[in-house]
């Protein structure tokens, strides 16, 4: 899927006789300078930043589901954890000790007969498809034990489910079924697919909708995918939901205790139900050097030739590392990726995203700053950028701000970390307060706001997060991108929080500087 902005078709053409434009101050803080010309307000510049923002033709910005896979490469003894990407697990039925992962898989425990588990990645979705595998510990006795990809789950006893069941006789059938209120349909009849299961023998499941239309198709390890699909029917029951794993033993099974192994679970595609759009006609650009408050033939000069240019500016880099967006290479940097799809950072242990990829590793390139610090890039963080560094990429590397790490930090220079970007990064401050949000009255697309989001932190108010404003959605939410751990890379999207500034969510509660470069 490719990260949309689009742009209407009005002519970029500047007309032969330009219009006079008129200026306008407002008293600050901060001190604005508006630019009007016939049509309305053309720009607005800001005492003490580089930043202005420009009318030009309209865009559109969206975003849609990342797809991920989840293989499994970490320990767990409380549940699934973090999914790496597609967001977090969450079980239904049993305790969490039945739900672990080691050894490479997610693991289920079946500990009675007659009893089912339910994990769910919490990112509801229409549209989606989505693949399953999965092997037993345990061959079946007394009954069958199945597993079953979901669709459109909402709870345990509402969802679609492409089941995969083997028989005591190692047989193994497929079904296509709808729970709705704890009603089962039998939706696609049960049908052998396989035969002369063994104990670690691993079959895939694949399962899709697409609007009303459900699908779905097994086959075992070491073949090739069908071309077809077993099960196709029409079904709009069950609306939006997510996707996930459902674990049965039968009733009459007498091989509990036994584990249903997950080897992977992989998102091709999915659609969320209300993806975020924003549409504005604002563009920002940069000055080479902060405005002073004097209005000149210069700026003017400069504010008009912006006003017809669809070369990228800050929001359309921001809008280069969100989901789908297509990579970019530099020959000048010897084939260095610049951009691109990024993630937040390889997965730890547990498998959390970890903290620490700068603009430069994305690239996989060492860096020497203007304070003289130099860094090397870290492999394993390769594509991969955390809060700040996805704003020292958009701000930094793309639109020319200077940047240090930790030295050199003197109010015109991008710092490394965003304890120090908030208070003593480039530009001026828009808005703050202490312990509460600030007001969102000045608020434009580019400005930067800072959170204290980590209610963790050794330093009690410590700023811990940032992201680039960039415009109000379709619902009226001031909507900022960002990089962060739950989608693993750059969204704004609300995967593990909502990405608005309003509102009673974790961000929204813990704005504390607005900042514009």
């Amino acid at each position: 899927m490719t990260p949309l902005m689009t742009l209407d078709s009005r002519s970029t053409n500047q007309a032969a006789s330009p219009s006079p434009l008129t200026v306008e101050t407002v008293e600050g803080p901060p001190e604005l300078l508006r630019v009007h010309d016939e049509t309305g307000l053309l720009a607005t510049l800001t005492v003490g930043a580089r930043t202005v923002a420009v009318r030009g033709p309209a865009r559109t910005f969206t975003e849609q589901k990342r797809p991920f896979v989840d293989t499994f490469d970490r320990t767990r003894s409380d549940g699934w954890g973090s999914s790496g990407g597609g967001g977090t697990w969450s079980n239904a039925n049993g305790v969490d000790a039945n739900y672990s992962v080691g050894g490479g898989f997610g693991i289920i425990s079946m500990t009675a007969a007659n009893s089912s588990r339910h994990t769910s990645v919490i990112d509801d979705l229409t549209d989606c498809d989505a693949r399953l595998s999965w092997s037993l510990d345990v061959m079946p006795t007394g009954n069958a034990s199945s597993l079953a990809l979901l669709l459109g789950y909402t709870s345990t006893n509402n969802q679609y489910r492409a089941r995969l069941s083997v028989l005591t006789t190692g047989t193994v059938q497929l079904i296509l079924e709808r729970e709705a209120a704890g009603s089962t349909t039998t939706i696609g009849a049960l049908t052998t697919v396989g035969t002369g299961y063994t104990v670690g023998d691993v079959w895939h499941i694949r399962a899709q909708r697409v609007g009303t239309t459900i699908r779905c198709r097994a086959w075992e390890d070491g073949t090739t995918e069908p071309s077809t699909w077993l099960h196709e029917v029409t079904d709009a029951t069950l609306g939006a939901g997510r996707i996930g794993v459902r674990g049965l033993a039968s009733t009459g099974s007498t091989a509990v205790p036994f584990e249903f192994r997950v080897h992977d679970i992989q998102l091709y595609s999915g659609t969320w139900p209300d993806p975020p759009v924003i549409t504005h006609n604002t563009w920002v650009r940069i000055l080479d050097s902060p405005y002073a408050g004097q209005w000149t033939p210069a700026l003017e000069a400069q504010v008009r030739a912006w006003a017809y240019d669809t070369t990228p500016d800050a929001l359309a880099y921001a809008m280069m590392y969100v989901t789908g967006a297509p990579p970019v290479t530099d020959p000048a940097l010897a084939g260095a990726q610049i951009a691109g799809q990024s993630r937040y950072g390889p997965l730890s242990a547990t498998g959390v995203p970890i903290e620490g990829g700068d603009f430069h590793d994305y690239m996989g390139l060492d860096w020497v700053f203007v304070s003289g610090e130099t860094r090397t890039a870290d492999a394993p963080e390769l594509h991969c950028m955390d809060c700040s560094g996805y704003v020292r990429m958009v701000w930094g590397y793309h639109m020319g701000l200077p940047m240090v790490r930790t030295k050199g930090i003197d109010g015109s220079t991008l710092p490394r970390i965003t304890k120090d970007i908030g208070p003593a990064g480039p530009g001026v401050i828009v808005a703050q307060a202490v312990g509460t949000a600030p007001a969102l009255t000045d608020l434009q697309p580019g400005d930067v706001p800072h959170f204290d989001a980590d209610s963790g932190d050794a330093v009690s108010g410590q700023l811990d997060h940032n992201g680039i404003f960039l415009g109000v959605d379709q619902d009226g939410h001031p909507r900022f991108v960002n990089s962060r751990k739950t989608p693993n890379g750059p969204t704004f999207g609300d995967l593990g929080g909502s990405s608005t500034l309003d509102g009673s969510g974790t961000y929204a509660t813990s704005l504390r500087i607005i900042r514009r470069f």
